[in-house]
Formats: C-alpha cells, sequence, structure tokens
C-alpha cells in the first residue's frame, strides 16, 4: 500500500472525530481519568486501539484534545466592541449546566494531572497554552481600544482570575459555577483590576 493510501484510509472524518471525543468525555465521566483505558474508548466507540494511538498518540493526548474540542468556539474569535463584552460572551456561551459539568470535569483533570507528568504535559501543551495564546489577543484588543493600560500589572493575571472564580466557586461557595456569578465576578473583580469600563 503506497504511503498515499495508507494516509487517506487512516484519515478520520471530522464527524466521527467528533463522535469519538464525545465517547471519550462519556468515559471520563464514568470512570474518571486514571480508570480510563484505551481499550474502554476503542469498545465504547468501535475502533481499533492501534487507530487511536496512531491519531493521538496516548491517552493524555486523546483526553485532552476531547476536552479541546468539547469547548465552544475560539476565545481569539469572541470581539464585541468592548473587553467586558468579550469576557461576558466568553462565560455566558455555555448554560449553566453545561459548565458545572465541564468544570467538574476540568477540576477531575487537574487532580489527575498532579501525579501524572504526561497528562500535565498534555493539558499545558494542547489546552492552556493555546487557550492562553488566544486569550491575550483578546487583552491585545482592549489595549490597542485604550480600555486598559499596557503597563496594567493585572494584566498577566486575568486568566489566573478567571479560573480562581471557576475553582473557589465550589470549595468556598458549595456551589457551581454559574453564568450570573461569573456576570458578577466580572464586573466586581476583573474589570476594576484592570482599570476597564464595567458598563
Amino acid at each position: 500500500m503506497t504511503e498515499v493510501a495508507a494516509a487517506r484510509r487512516s484519515r478520520i472524518t471530522p464527524e466521527r472525530e467528533a463522535e469519538l471525543y464525545a465517547a471519550v468525555l462519556e468515559l471520563l465521566r464514568e470512570v474518571g481519568y486514571d480508570a480510563l483505558t484505551m481499550d474502554a474508548v476503542a469498545a465504547r466507540t468501535r475502533s481499533s486501539k492501534a487507530t487511536l494511538y496512531r491519531q493521538w498518540g496516548g491517552k493524555p493526548e486523546l483526553v485532552v484534545k476531547a476536552m479541546r474540542h468539547n469547548k465552544p468556539g475560539g476565545v481569539a474569535d469572541v470581539d464585541t466592541g468592548s473587553l467586558r463584552g468579550d469576557l461576558l460572551t466568553m462565560v455566558t456561551r455555555e448554560d449553566d449546566c453545561t459548565m458545572e459539568r465541564n468544570s467538574d470535569l476540568m477540576r477531575a483533570l487537574a487532580m489527575a494531572a498532579h501525579g501524572n507528568p504526561d497528562l500535565m504535559r498534555a493539558l499545558k501543551e494542547l489546552l492552556v497554552e493555546p487557550e492562553m495564546e488566544e486569550f491575550q489577543h483578546v487583552m491585545r484588543r482592549a489595549v490597542d481600544r485604550g480600555e486598559v493600560r499596557a503597563d496594567c500589572p493585572a494584566l498577566e493575571y486575568v486568566m489566573h482570575m478567571l479560573i480562581g472564580a471557576f475553582a473557589t466557586r465550589t470549595l468556598i461557595d458549595e456551589q457551581p459555577p454559574t453564568q450570573d456569578f461569573l456576570r458578577s465576578y466580572i464586573d466586581a473583580v476583573v474589570l476594576p483590576a484592570l482599570g476597564a469600563p464595567t458598563s
């Protein structure tokens, strides 16, 4: 078989890829990261293990790419004309129920990553760093529009603030993050820290 034929045979359609990612996240919610196996993914998705390894390299990459695929569009695509509008749009693209499920999943993955260097690397390289880069684009636009001073010390901590809101909502308030909570957090904490307009 030629290389071209081999590449054609191993290509996965976007629909099949989305199906696979949905099944991975379903399994992840059922059994957790540590108990999730490539055998279980292969069985659930009616795929061969060889195909999974060829396409994704291993469990950490497959799980993190499934998480990234599950996110509602790219952050850099959001451009409402104001930083407040951009941030509010970002946190309201998922309904409260979806946000709670995804927040729980992300928290569980972050915990698993502490004892798993491969998962930590995959999370950083495939999810955190690309999202940080996209988010920096949003913040640069706010600076270019004159909403935030270029030398504002809070600029480098915006992502920390937003992730902190998700993480501590459950820990401190024993409630899931909601659109209402995040909207009020952005107006009360994030925008004032940046010296940006809150209306």
